[in-house]
């Protein structure tokens, strides 16, 4: 509506119109200028939504550590307390703490 004239303008204003106007305008203005929406990528023909892409699947669980794993892991990780070095010897318990020469 690029016509209004004078006269229009004093008549929305005696009406009390004048402000919803050009809000309206001014909301129009904006939707012109606004980019339009980019379109949606295309999907695959087979594509299901909310399924694994085809070929692939959900992870596997963490598989369990073998017996004694985590006791190996500790005298691996033992370390004497006095000197600070790794313990490496065949009858040190990690999981008590305990050395045979300590006793």
């Amino acid at each position: 509506m690029d016509d209004i004239q004078p006269a229009d303008i004093r008549l929305m204003r005696n009406e009390g119109s004048l402000r919803d106007f050009l809000r309206l305008q001014m909301t129009n203005g904006k939707a012109r200028n606004a980019p339009a929406k980019p379109p949606p990528p295309p999907q695959p023909s087979d594509h299901t939504p909310g399924a694994w892409p085809t070929g692939s699947r959900p992870p596997r669980p963490i598989p369990q550590a073998p017996p004694g794993a985590w006791e190996a892991a500790l005298h691996r990780l033992h370390t004497d307390t006095q000197t600070g070095t790794r313990c490496e010897c065949p009858g040190c318990d990690p999981t008590t703490g305990s050395h045979p020469d300590a006793a």
